[in-house]
């Protein structure tokens, strides 16, 4: 049953309802389980980011939502078989399609579409919080690691001695989690996050009343946040949208950073454009609820005050609405939408085990109307861009090209303000011009966004951006410079940016002329069953080089590799590699790439040594990486685990500049040389220039090679002596016989011969029968 809900603006009598469904015949409370309860004297709501119905309420009850609190609910609960004693509860996150609580200092998985409850394996000492955040495009598999990675720790101890776990299952499985240099970071730990639009964890350190972070990668893990005030123990809100908003509040106390963290700043309280108080401590109030939303900050206060700011990319600043009775012990604030808030209350129900809900909207937009408030008009009619709450990828050496659209009111002129979360990593470059006008006589103005890999814009300098072998994101964040808090639907305009592998990216290796085109190969004999033999001395099964014990008959899968590419032996040849990005054809690919046959063919090398393809470094090989992989696999040579002979910062002595060097593409002119051996080759190629692409480009593909004679039995050295041998002597014999026969024993032997001619020829008329 609904109460009603008229549509008065402010908080009085008539514009509360109360939520009160499936309540007919009163009924024994019976719960199943042990009872949950929060620990702290605070109530927290706690909405799921990408999932807008799905909430958790925090106090001396907890209730779980699938509806934004439109029915009446029963106390969230934990069955007894879990065993978990005192059901207190000190943290909560939503990680992805679960919830995760930590009850009595242990961590506990509610899934709640299939309502199942599992304990967590893997946490070994007492845990107090969770931490984690969620990306809410679905489909994508870096988004899914977003939501999977959730920390698990105990606040209070000594930060070099802290047990942290950490989960790339949603809370399933934890492993101790190991962070360079923590030993010998100082202070108190308060806490660690996955700052995944700064592409950063980071530790929260406490020290004589002061706290900053501490950070994961480079460039930022060689500094420190700046400080800012921590005198007592604040709770850290992170704003959904990935943007880096973090939200710090206690009773007494509210700051905000819009950066991960690198810099902490107080609220402001303000009264029109003049500022009341620089920071929340100084407006002696005390903070029940807190709530914020992607742009919004909403603040309700026990002395019955409600404060309402937005997250801009400039300072936070927080106006007073009128006095109003709204506050209660058990109150809580939820945004619902965009400029519109909700005051929610449990209501005990004496006759049934269910509460109900006591809810009082406000629209911030008609709030703002009143004249006292002094909030302007907004100076912007519209900003809207197409890239709005979408996701892009950048790969190595792409752009992305954006564009938005902003109509000014008559006689203003904002400026517009575009910002990235992660700067170390993604670069910008906007440009502004006027496009048209409007029916009524608006100008419009457009804005281009030009964004790339900050490495390749040339302007910042190596110290600041973030390592180019590591995927990276950030989100771009278009909004209006000291835009007016009366802005409430002017939303900024936000697009998450992942600096990694393109998906859509696929290499294929060139094959115009194939041994099918000119009649070397038969298509149709191939696409029967084809098979083909590799003689032992040809092939190595573990690809050392040594030969194998018996031949080898392979199966030609012609569904998968077409007709084979032609190459002739005793020309040096190497594959013409393109590059394909959602089947059109983008470049030839002139990176460093490497090859292996995948039978264990070795009846091949390079046209390239160590020594002369300029190597200043032992450069790798497949036998290296082969036993750096161990048993992992034996095709495992790509952009992670490449290192080039010509990187200065490769210090591997050149110990032998004679072993073939089995790289090809980039700086060299490297190719494969066959043996005198006629066959079908099947390559794997694999990308290994850790510059080109974040993705593993690899494929699989085949040539025939022709034109080599069979092998000679005997060695070339025995055939030669054979040879020159025969030669003298018919030499010799063609001037010693005309010398012999005008010697007596010449005429003898000759007369001999004659004799013997005319038996011959005598015998061969008897037998025709003409004796």
């Amino acid at each position: 049953m609904d109460s009603g809900f008229p549509g008065d603006a402010k908080c009085g009598q008539k514009s509360i309802r109360t939520l009160r469904t499936g309540k007919v015949f009163p009924v024994e409370e019976k719960i199943q389980g042990d009872r949950l309860y929060f620990s702290s004297g605070k109530t927290h709501l706690i909405k799921h980011p990408c999932k807008k119905n799905l909430a958790l309420y925090l106090g001396r009850q907890i209730f779980l939502t699938k509806d934004t609190f439109e029915s009446s609910l029963i106390p969230f609960s934990i069955p007894t078989s879990m065993q978990v004693g005192t059901p207190e509860v000190t943290s909560a996150h939503f990680a992805g399609s679960v919830l995760l609580l930590v009850v009595n200092q242990k961590v506990y998985v509610y899934d709640y579409e299939a309502n199942f409850w599992t304990a967590s394996t893997g946490i070994q000492h007492p845990v107090s919080h969770v931490s984690g955040d969620n990306c809410c495009y679905s489909g994508n598999s870096f988004c899914m690691d977003i939501s999977n990675s959730v920390f698990a720790y105990l606040r209070g101890d000594q930060v070099s001695q802290a047990n942290i776990y950490f989960s790339n299952s949603r809370g399933y499985r934890f492993q101790k989690y190991t962070q360079e240099r923590r030993a010998e970071l100082v202070g108190t730990f308060g806490g660690i996050f996955s700052f995944h639009s700064l592409s950063q964890v980071g530790l929260l350190l406490v020290d004589e009343q002061m706290a900053m972070f501490s950070y994961s990668d480079h460039p930022l893990n060689r500094s420190f946040g700046l400080p800012f005030d921590y005198d007592r123990a604040l709770d850290i809100l992170i704003a959904p949208g990935l943007k880096g908003i973090l939200i710090f509040w206690s009773e007494k106390n509210l700051l905000v950073s819009r950066n991960s963290g690198q810099l902490v700043e107080s609220v402001q309280v303000r009264e029109g454009q003049r500022i009341l108080y620089n920071s929340i401590v100084k407006a002696n109030i005390t903070i029940h609820s807190v709530a914020a939303n992607e742009n919004e900050l909403a603040v309700l206060t026990e002395e019955n005050n409600l404060y309402y700011g937005s997250l801009g990319i400039q300072s936070s600043s927080l106006i007073k609405f009128a006095d109003q009775n709204i506050w209660s012990q058990e109150a809580v604030l939820m945004f619902t939408d965009v400029g519109m808030l909700e005051i929610l209350t449990p209501l005990r129900d004496v006759l049934f085990p269910a509460f109900d809900f006591q809810k009082c909207r406000l629209n911030i937009q008609a709030l703002l109307m009143d004249p006292q408030l002094q909030a302007g008009v907004c100076k912007v009619e519209l900003l809207q861009g197409e890239f709005e709450n979408k996701m892009y990828t950048i790969d190595m050496n792409s752009q992305l090209e954006l564009t938005a659209l902003m109509i000014p009111r008559p006689g203003t002129l904002p400026v517009p303000l575009v910002s990235v979360s992660n700067p170390h990593s993604l670069g910008l470059q906007a440009v502004i011009c006027e496009d048209g006008y409007t029916y009524d006589g608006n100008t419009k103005h457009r804005l281009n966004i030009s964004l790339k890999q900050q490495h390749h814009w040339g302007r910042a300098d190596p110290n600041f951006t973030s390592s180019i072998k590591r995927p990276t994101i950030s989100t771009i964040t278009l909004d209006i410079a000291n835009k007016e808090i009366s802005c409430v639907d002017l939303k900024p305009l936000t697009a998450l940016i992942s600096v990694g592998c393109d998906l859509e990216k696929k290499i294929v290796i060139q094959n115009e002329f194939s041994a099918c085109y000119h009649g070397v190969l038969d298509p149709v004999a191939l696409q029967d069953n084809y098979s083909y033999i590799i003689e032992r001395e040809a092939y190595d099964p573990n690809f050392q080089g040594q030969q194998a014990k018996k031949d080898l008959e392979v199966h030609y899968p012609y569904e998968k590799l077409g007709c084979p590419l032609l190459a002739y032996y005793d020309i040096p040849w190497k594959p013409v590699v393109e590059l394909w990005r959602e089947g059109k054809f983008q470049e030839v690919v002139e990176a460093e790439y490497v090859l292996l046959e995948m039978n264990g063919l070795f009846t091949y090398t390079y046209s390239l040594t160590a020594g002369t393809a300029g190597c200043s470094a032992q450069p790798q090989n497949w036998t290296t990486i082969t036993k750096m992989a161990g048993d992992t696999a034996s095709f495992s040579w790509d952009r992670e685990n490449y290192m080039s002979c010509h990187d200065p910062n490769y210090h591997e002595p050149l110990r032998w500049p004679d072993v073939p060097y089995q790289i090809l593409g980039g700086q060299t002119e490297n190719k494969v040389v066959f043996d005198q051996r006629n066959g079908i080759y099947i390559f794997f190629i694999s990308i290994v220039d850790p510059s080109y692409s974040y993705c593993r480009l690899e494929t699989t593909f085949s040539v025939y090679v022709y034109g080599a004679f069979p092998l000679s039995i005997f060695p070339p050295e025995i055939t030669i002596v054979l040879l020159t041998a025969a030669t003298l002597l018919s030499v010799w014999l063609a001037y010693m016989i005309p010398q012999l026969l005008h010697t007596e024993q010449g005429l003898e032997g000759n007369g001999f011969w004659v004799r013997l001619y005319q038996r011959c020829r005598k015998s061969g008329a008897c037998l025709w029968g003409r004796c």
